[in-house]
């Protein structure tokens, strides 16, 4: 029987990475196979670029990513999951022909490169907690992305039925599924995280569930509530969110850890997750709630602060620094302030405005397309890169393109600042979930006002397009070059 596309992936993976036993975990995000090594030395990274479905390979250390796109990332990385007790996997024919240059796969490539320097200079402890943070957050994406659609879908019908478009008695059944779906996520977002959490911190995953389901509260006593020891007042349900979470099941991991050094093999079953659960169960409800919860409502309201007095000269600022971020890694440290964010008001006005850094980067490029067609190697990465810079996938454009030619870097963060300054004027766009961003946000833009994000975008694009066609392209862009092949 023939092999699928994503079971000839998986496979020439395991066979250019020194097989199944070589890995402590296998996963994805939306573009990404992401694997953790446990030898970095085994992996031959030039046989896995040949690797036909393959458009690139980035290596960290003991952290592989793997590149087949969007879509392709979570079924080849459920085949390796399916893989990883089967042995002697069968090789596959790999794409060698040298005369076959792939755009997108060269942009790929090039970013690889320069992406990996700028690691290495920035590997600290704090980019490392970033990484931490990113591995609890990327296994959800596809389901906020899924949840957040379908949250926008039963707003529109809701909106539809109070202004009479549609009859109620008809779509009233239909918007009720809608929100028992979307609902399976977010109600219980907290026992995911805490799952997730557990397995990046090396705790028992029920454990971490269990930890992360004690911030509901369920069980207390409504006449007689538990009292926060800071203020004298109840507890509220769900105080201190996904950060207050991280932190207590990053605490269990070490419990556990310090127990079993202690507790016999013979009764590690019933002392060590009865102990671990009721020590940090309390330290959550009495300690880790009450301070989380005064932290991420300061973040909430910080952001939501500054963005209604800052108007467009806050969307500006936000817009115009948020490349740098994204070039650093340093962007994964706002993914737990756009979850609370949308646990607290419903949608997160902070990524909207984000996202037009990418699309100012959009603009930038079609600018350098414009002025260095000559430039054949340049033109054939931008043409390859550009469609998913337009979905909202910028590092290939960030890599590849605007980052090694410089000026066009500074002007793509204009362009950001015009796109987010014309959201922060407009106001009150929110993101309804986390994961996509350019054209790929819009179904997931709340309250029906896509619009404005809309013009956010143009305007981003157009910004970009003007500054680096009037003053970010270099001279030695626009000479004349002709594509390279390699053998």
């Amino acid at each position: 029987m023939a092999l699928s596309k994503e079971e000839r992936i998986a496979q020439g993976i395991y066979n250019n990475i020194g097989g199944k036993g070589n890995t402590n975990k296998v996963y994805n995000c939306m573009t990404r196979v992401r694997i953790d090594l446990k030898n970095s030395d085994n992996v031959n990274v030039d046989m896995l670029k040949k690797i036909e479905g393959v458009l690139g390979v980035v290596q960290d250390g003991d952290n592989l990513q793997v590149i087949v796109g969007p879509g392709t990332a979570q079924k080849v990385a459920t085949q390796m999951a399916n893989m990883s007790g089967q042995i002697g996997v069968e090789s596959i024919n790999e794409n060698l022909d040298g005369n076959l240059v792939d755009g997108r796969a060269e942009g790929e490539r090039i970013a690889k490169e320069v992406k990996s320097q700028y690691k290495k200079k920035n590997d600290t402890p704090f980019k490392r907690a970033l990484g931490v943070i990113a591995s609890i957050f990327v296994p959800l994406i596809p389901a906020f992305v899924g949840a957040g659609i379908i949250g926008g879908i039963a707003s529109i019908i809701q909106n539809l039925m109070t202004a009479g478009t549609i009859d109620p008695d008809t779509w009233t059944q239909i918007f009720s599924v809608m929100k028992i779906l979307q609902n399976g996520l977010f109600a219980y977002l907290n026992i995911y995280i805490g799952i997730n959490a557990a397995k990046v911190f090396g705790a028992t995953e029920g454990l971490g569930g269990v930890i992360a389901g004690v911030v509901y509260l369920n069980g207390m006593n409504a006449d007689q509530p538990l009292i926060n020891l800071f203020t004298g007042d109840p507890l509220s349900a769900g105080q201190g969110g996904v950060i207050g979470v991280i932190f207590a099941v990053f605490i269990l991991a070490i419990v556990e850890k310090q127990l079993r050094k202690v507790v016999p093999d013979s009764l590690d079953i019933i002392v060590t997750p009865t102990v671990a659960l009721i020590v940090v169960g309390l330290l959550t409800i009495f300690l880790i709630m009450p301070i989380a919860g005064v932290i991420s409502s300061s973040l909430v309201g910080g952001i939501n602060w500054v963005l209604e007095v800052g108007g467009a000269f806050a969307g500006f600022i936000l817009g115009a620094t948020f490349l740098p971020l994204v070039m650093f890694g340093l962007h994964q440290v706002l993914t737990p302030i756009h979850i609370e964010m949308i646990a607290d008001t419903g949608s997160t006005l902070l990524l909207p405005i984000l996202a037009m850094a990418g699309a100012g980067q959009v603009g930038a490029s079609f600018a350098l397309w414009v002025k260095c067609r000559k430039n054949k190697q340049l033109t054939n990465i931008i043409k390859g890169s550009l469609p998913v810079g337009i979905l909202g996938i910028g590092e290939p454009l960030i890599y590849a393109v605007t980052l090694p030619l410089g000026r066009p870097f500074i002007t793509a963060c204009i362009g950001g600042g015009i796109g987010g300054a014309v959201i922060g004027a407009i106001g009150l766009i929110g993101a309804t979930a986390v994961g996509p961003s350019g054209v790929a946000l819009i179904p997931l833009i709340a309250n029906g006002r896509w619009w404005g994000y809309a013009l956010g975008l143009i305007a981003a694009y157009v910004g970009g397009f003007v500054a680096t066609y009037l003053f970010g392209v270099p001279a030695e862009a626009m000479e004349a070059t002709e594509i390279e092949t390699s053998l």
